[in-house]
């Protein structure tokens, strides 16, 4: 897979709610206070997903209050600016971006697809 699924999370208006529905359900380990632009997410409610051994993939819960409910998936890409053009000119539609999440230099960028699937963009530019 050229550019495959590098990141997810799970973002909702009360997210130690969220945080603690999927630790009883799954066992997940997600403390909050990781880094994450703000475009995303309250940047003190965010957490990343501790996968037991480092099975699957990188994920993270987070929101706020107002923020609405979603569950989106990140590909990996090299440039966020150039693979948004090519959401639109392919007929998505750009929501975000690209914004940089200083605390992990990650450039971020979110569109939708023609079916209005959101979908979550990731690189180091």
């Amino acid at each position: 897979m050229a550019n495959p699924v590098v990141h997810f999370e799970i973002i909702g208006p009360d997210p130690d709610a969220l945080r603690a529905y999927y630790a009883a359900l799954f066992d997940w380990d997600a403390p909050p206070g990781a880094p994450v632009a703000a475009e995303v997410s309250d940047q003190d409610a965010y957490s990343f997903i501790d996968a037991p051994g480092g099975a699957g993939i990188p994920g993270g819960i987070g929101g706020g209050p107002g923020r609405p409910p979603r569950v989106s998936f990140y590909i990996g890409v090299q440039n966020v600016e150039a693979a948004l053009r090519d959401a639109e000119r392919l007929g998505g539609r750009r929501v975000l971006g690209p914004v940089r999440n200083e605390g992990t230099g990650v450039v971020v960028g979110q569109f939708t697809d023609p079916a209005g699937n959101l979908v979550g963009v990731a690189g180091p530019q």
